[in-house]
């Protein structure tokens, strides 16, 4: 027996499905709510399908174009209540995810438009200076040598109280208050790496290397420099709000967890 070719169309199966589930639930003595089967589109939602289409084309969809629109949702809108009646949302990690991440939208949507205050602010930054604190600056003195061999050698004499003197070039003796990037800049990166390994001491430290040669090195400081805070003010205020809108995320959780009573089998 040959089957019309209609009866092959995926469509037709799809139906087919429904109507299946349809009736073995109302068998099964679990009817389907009516109210369920219900699809209101009301001037509010319209108004929603109408904003959208305005948002992707600059202006405002005619008479047809909202029809095309409102035909889309109400298909959509089947098939969406189709899909979890059949369970097609169950074991489903992206619907899954995407369900949570609703809930934490839901939970710190206030969170991301609100507007402190100077004093909130303040306080934010006083709280957590330690996160804005810019790079190391560095002071110290230097004396250059072009042999490693030298360069040891004076060290162990300056370790006996000897004055210390290098080779003469055209770098800095003293360096204050002076920035990684500076440092790097003047010395090259072979020094600066060497120096941000080394310790502030009275003592003299080295051989350091550079591209240069050999550096004996006495690091006098190293401290962070806290920038202002109106300098940075728009960076406290976004971290002011992601630490607002975790921390409202973790409360609402922590409401909806205590409705919960959790078994873990070990």
């Amino acid at each position: 027996m040959t089957l019309p070719g209609w009866t092959r169309e995926p469509l037709v199966h799809f139906l087919g499905l429904g109507a299946l589930v349809y009736i073995a639930l109302t068998w099964a003595g679990t009817p389907i709510d009516p109210a369920s089967r219900v699809i209101s589109v009301d001037a509010e939602q319209q108004a929603q399908l109408a904003l959208g289409f305005e948002q992707v084309m600059g202006r405002a969809p005619t008479d047809a174009e909202l029809d095309v629109r409102i035909d889309r949702y109400v298909r959509d809108e089947v098939l969406y209540r189709e899909a979890l009646r059949l369970g097609l949302d169950q074991d489903d990690a992206v619907v899954r995810q995407r369900m949570v991440a609703k809930m934490d939208l839901s939970a710190s949507a206030a969170a991301e438009i609100a507007q402190p205050d100077e004093a909130a602010l303040r306080a934010y930054f006083e709280a957590n200076r330690e996160k804005y604190a810019g790079a190391a600056l560095v002071s110290f003195d230097q004396v250059y040598f072009a042999d490693e061999t030298l360069a040891r050698s004076a060290l162990g004499e300056a370790g006996t109280g000897a004055a210390l003197s290098g080779e003469p070039i055209s770098l800095p003796l003293s360096v204050d208050g002076s920035s990684p990037r500076d440092v790097q800049n003047r010395f090259g990166e072979q020094f600066a790496r060497a120096l941000a390994a080394l310790d502030p001491s009275a003592k003299w430290q080295g051989p350091v290397p550079s591209g240069f040669g050999w550096h004996l090195v006495k690091l006098r400081d190293r401290h962070s420099a806290a920038p202002e805070f109106e300098a940075i003010r728009d960076r406290i205020e976004n971290d002011w709000r992601s630490d607002l809108i975790a921390e409202r995320k973790q409360r609402a959780f922590d409401v909806l967890r205590s409705a919960y009573r959790v078994g873990i089998e070990r």
